[in-house]
């Protein structure tokens, strides 16, 4: 989920649907669409989110596409449960692991999430 618009490659709006956050606060969804680069990382299906201040990327979707979502002390390691390739890297900043788009470290070419 996103806030920022300027984020997405595309966008297929949307009315009259929500999410839930884990304090159980809504946000309204205004649309959603792709992140990445053409020929690079592409995540698919990102939610554009009303007031989303933050990027959130959902761990179980990760889960859900076969991936194993590893966290160790100063990164986060992304695998292909069925190859077993590394397909991203995060840094932990403070108490949260940050994935940058712009600069992300990408051993496979294509991560699509899809919900």
């Amino acid at each position: 989920m996103t806030g920022d618009a300027s984020k997405l490659m595309s966008i297929h709006w949307r009315h009259g649907e929500f999410v839930t956050y884990g304090d159980h606060n809504r946000g309204r969804i205004l649309g959603s669409g792709d992140i990445g680069k053409k020929g690079s990382l592409i995540i698919k299906d990102v939610f554009l989110v009303e007031g989303l201040n933050h990027n959130l990327l959902s761990i179980n979707q990760l889960f859900d596409k076969g991936l194993q979502v590893t966290f160790e002390p100063i990164l986060c390691l992304i695998v292909d449960s069925t190859s077993r390739k590394i397909v991203l890297v995060s840094k932990r900043m403070n108490n949260v692991y940050m994935l940058n788009i712009s600069c992300i470290t990408l051993v496979e070419k294509t991560l699509f999430i899809t919900r």
